[in-house]
């Protein structure tokens, strides 16, 4: 027992935290677009289909998608510039911006050094306040965005989608780098 909890513990060693944030942003874009280029072979007026789930069509899932990445995002960077009113909810901006958007945050992301990432930001809103690390706002982002892409898959199969990609974090990992 000893021996494979040595084992686990060098191996975490020598994987940086920042290695890891860069593997996972890239992961929320890659996904992204895996969930993207499959919502564009389907029609737009299924994508717009009102549905009984949390957000009433696929389009305004990821419309929710959207401007919350980029409220997260004016957190990561530093600028706190967030606007809701930016967002448009047409099927085309959406689509097209939650792409843009995602690169545009991978980008910045693998910018970032191992200290931006233990950089301690205060949050201050409507709903809550926190003061966590930056590299858990970033996990926070991401973690949003997987949870309502599973969203996305569901409404899809409920309209007779059944050939959703795979969009797991160990098949980018195999398969998706």
């Amino acid at each position: 027992m000893v021996m494979v909890q040595e084992k686990i513990t060098m191996k975490m060693e020598s994987v940086a935290l920042g290695d890891f944030v860069k593997n996972y942003i890239d992961y929320n874009l890659w996904t992204n677009l895996a969930l993207i280029r499959w919502l564009g072979s389907k029609p737009a007026a299924l994508l717009e289909q009102e549905v009984s789930s949390s957000f009433p069509s696929i389009c305004l899932t990821l419309h929710h998608m959207w401007k919350t990445q980029a409220y997260w995002f004016s957190i990561i960077n530093g600028k706190k510039d967030f606007k809701e009113e930016e967002y448009s909810p047409a099927l085309d901006k959406v689509l097209a911006g939650l792409i843009e958007q995602s690169a545009r945050i991978a980008d910045f992301v693998k910018a970032m050094s191992e200290a931006d990432f233990q950089e301690e930001v205060l949050v201050e809103s409507q709903w809550f306040s926190c003061e966590l690390s930056t590299f858990e706002y970033i996990m926070q982002l991401v973690n949003h965005n997987t949870y309502h892409r599973g969203q996305v898959v569901s409404i899809g199969r409920s309209l007779g989608f059944t050939d959703a990609p795979n969009t797991d974090y160990n098949f980018y990992n195999v398969m998706g780098r």
